[in-house]
């Protein structure tokens, strides 16, 4: 059996450390060692994105990366997202467009969005569509979701308007 092995990682925001085996996923020790269980176990194969968090500013599956590989990352969960007063645009915005039902690929949809909003601020339907092609959902035939999508982006976009005019 290989040693474990110690990781110091930057996971929503605050420093962390934790001890895993070099074969442990990402996601089995976010779930399991960090009890942050918002990122789901859906493919275990990296096809479905419902364990999907953000690492560096990217959109990745958890289930495909190792925890050893995440060593100085700054990793972003479901549980970091809203802040301390409500929820973040994103999950306001899945809420009030029933953009989910059993709830299995709703973080990872969110995180996967997350990032790409913060690289696409004001996106097309049909890009939203490719965006969200790493996503998988068996429930909601996807209008919901990309409807979602499409109301947090104008809700951050009129927010971060508000803090251009505040700043000036």
């Amino acid at each position: 059996m290989a040693k474990k092995r110690i990781v110091t990682a930057t996971i929503n925001g605050r420093e962390e450390e934790f001890l895993c085996q070099p074969r442990q996923t990402l996601l089995e020790i976010l779930r399991n060692t960090l009890n942050l269980t918002g990122a789901k176990e859906g493919c275990s194969n990296g096809n479905c994105g419902a364990c999907s968090v953000i690492i560096d500013g990217r959109a990745v599956n958890s289930c495909m990366i190792l925890g050893v590989e995440t060593k100085g990352a700054d990793i972003e969960t479901i549980e970091g997202l809203a802040p301390g007063n409500g929820l973040d645009p994103l999950q306001q915005s899945f809420l009030e467009n029933a953009a989910l039902q059993c709830g299995i690929c709703t973080p990872g949809y969110i995180m996967s969005a997350k990032a790409f909003l913060d690289e696409n601020p004001n996106p097309t339907e049909e890009e939203i569509r490719f965006g969200m092609a790493g996503n998988l959902c068996r429930c909601t035939g996807y209008d919901k979701i990309v409807r979602a999508i499409q109301q947090a982006a104008g809700i951050r976009a009129e927010q971060s308007a508000s803090c251009e005019k505040e700043t000036v």
